[in-house]
């Protein structure tokens, strides 16, 4: 064999691409693949191959391609459209040994050429070969592929249930990710289908499966179902979850059951689920929409009562119910508190305290309430800046304050 030393000093003499079989010379003048196997550091002295020339000696030489140079072809190559071809030719080495890494970077690269077909042929020839075992993570890849990229959800069903053909059986994770997927593409009929086939993958059901299941029933309409996966919490040995209830209290509230909701909280006090603020949101939004603003103000002030910390949706929640009682000094409050935490009340909050304001001639409420409006990025429209003008010019002592001079020198 000639020493690597050798190739260093020997005349620059490259044969033409047409003694190498293994490549096609219309596959060569195409593949463009930028190479910088020099990252690699490899323990003896290698030739640099060019970026087309070489590509010939660089597939066929037995100690040049390493499983991390293999991959680094596949990752640098510029069309994806070449990923099989190539694949094909690297098959006929001695050396050929794939991995789940080669498999995932051609997969990838597949993805981004939208070429679905072809991932489903090396799907099916990884299965028939079965050269290498893959984990959970890679189908859960390839999952995520067909039913978001692709948008072919029956492929990913059968890809779920095919993982024990490759040596491989699904996680919890994987099988939750497959529901969480037909839930979010509203293929409802299908969820149960595939629900009660846990038990042939060797699937454990987790609380988080239910919950999933919980958000399907309940975005189809099917509250009372979702009623009765809560016990189905016990029989799957797990606890139902602030989720599980949440989910359930907004799909009631939704439809106009809040008083059932309440219920769904005293259940979760008596069995020691801890109470968040999506809770609290859910029910005070579902009050106010139901006009009983009062019972969503009150309820407010029990949530804190407990100890339960508020976030931003809980403050506009609230402030929308004292907007909507007319009650625009408490709401003036509010908003200072919101501010004063970091928290921009919204532009249908800043459009309706102005207008009580404007009602009442509280000309320094307008003022404030227009200066935080802008001061928080918002632009006021052309309504709102007569129906300021108009209360501020009608002052009853006839002056007109400087945010009416500010509103009419800006032209607006």
């Amino acid at each position: 064999m000639i020493s690597p030393s050798y190739l260093l000093h020997a005349p620059k003499f490259r044969p033409p691409i047409s003694q190498f079989p293994l490549l096609s010379p219309y596959l060569i003048s195409r593949l463009h693949l930028s190479l910088s196997f020099h990252q690699f550091a490899p323990s003896k002295p290698r030739l640099k191959p060019s970026l087309d020339g070489d590509c010939p000696n660089l597939l066929r030489h037995k100690d040049w391609l390493s499983q991390p140079e293999v991959i680094r072809i596949f990752q640098t190559l510029k069309d994806p459209n070449f990923a099989l071809p190539l694949l094909a030719q690297l098959e006929t080495r001695k050396d050929y040994n794939p991995n789940e890494s080669l498999y995932a970077t051609i997969i990838n690269k597949l993805a981004v050429a939208k070429d679905f077909d072809g991932i489903e042929a090396l799907m099916q020839k990884i299965k028939t070969d079965r050269k290498c075992r893959l984990s959970d993570g890679f189908f859960r890849s390839v999952i995520k592929i067909y039913g978001h990229s692709a948008g072919r959800i029956n492929t990913a069903i059968k890809t779920l249930f095919d993982m024990p053909d490759y040596k491989c059986w699904p996680s919890v994770a994987t099988f939750n990710c497959v529901l969480n997927l037909l839930v979010t593409t509203k293929q409802f009929e299908v969820v149960h289908e595939v629900y009660v086939g846990a038990s042939k993958l060797g699937v454990e059901i987790d609380a988080c499966c239910l919950n999933i299941i919980i958000k399907g029933l309940c975005e189809c309409g099917k509250i009372e179902d979702a009623l009765k996966v809560l016990d189905e919490f016990p029989q799957q040995k797990c606890s139902p979850t602030v989720r599980s209830f949440s989910t359930i209290m907004h799909g009631l509230c939704e439809r106009g059951r809040v008083d059932e909701s309440f219920r769904l909280l005293e259940r979760m006090e008596v069995e020691g689920v801890e109470v968040d603020a999506v809770v609290f949101n859910i029910l005070i939004s579902g009050l106010r929409k139901r006009g009983r603003m009062e019972e969503g103000v009150e309820l407010f002030d029990r949530m804190m009562l407990k100890g339960c910390k508020p976030n931003a949706g809980t403050y506009q929640e609230v402030l929308y119910c004292l907007l909507d009682s007319k009650r625009f000094s408490e709401a003036k409050a509010l908003m200072e508190r919101m501010i004063d935490g970091g928290i921009n009340p919204s532009f249908e909050s800043y459009k309706v305290v102005i207008q009580g304001f404007c009602g009442e001639s509280v000309v320094e409420d307008v003022e404030w309430a227009l200066r935080k409006l802008v001061g928080s990025g918002f632009v006021p429209k052309m309504g709102m800046w007569k129906r300021m003008v108009e209360c501020l010019i009608s002052d009853k002592n006839g002056v007109v304050s400087d945010c009416a001079l500010y509103a009419v020198m800006d032209g607006k």
